[in-house]
């Protein structure tokens, strides 16, 4: 969120404010500990970005989707203007072949973990997060480059 033009309508308090709302009103959900909640947080940012860049491509004229490149997508970088919508479809598409993959760009993009802290989420070593990290990178760039084979 440091890399937004000023004004935007997303700051960073108000996104950590509307995913603490949408937390605290998960009742049924049984906290398992700490990463369990960091993990559950980042899909919650994620959520919520990717409903406010769905948002704002409607309010364009057609609300056209732009493709962007992986870099742009997946590497949090100082130009945020990449189409979450775009990395969030091409993400869902890698969830439905290689879930923990996906998991793994899901906490490292949106909840900004470390490999260390996305290791220990997911119970895995931080050699296994690094490779499917760069695997994850390189799925979504395919995707979309859209060079992929349907």
């Amino acid at each position: 969120m440091a890399g937004e033009r000023a004004g935007h309508t997303l700051q960073t308090s108000a996104l950590v404010n509307e995913a603490y709302l949408r937390l605290i009103d998960i009742r049924q959900v049984r906290w398992q500990n700490r990463t369990h909640f960091f993990a559950m947080a980042a899909r919650t940012m994620r959520r919520i970005l990717v409903d406010a860049a769905r948002a704002r491509g409607n309010q364009r004229r057609g609300g056209a989707v732009v493709k962007i490149s992986l870099e742009d997508a997946v590497v949090v970088a100082p130009d945020r203007r990449q189409d979450l919508v775009a990395v969030d479809e091409a993400l869902a598409r890698l969830q439905a072949v290689h879930p923990r993959q996906a998991d793994v760009v899901e906490l490292r993009f949106f909840g900004g973990l470390t490999l260390e802290e996305t290791a220990s989420a997911l119970h895995v070593s931080v050699d296994t997060v690094k490779r499917d990290w760069r695997f994850a990178k390189l799925w979504l760039l395919r995707e979309l480059d859209g060079t992929a084979t349907p």
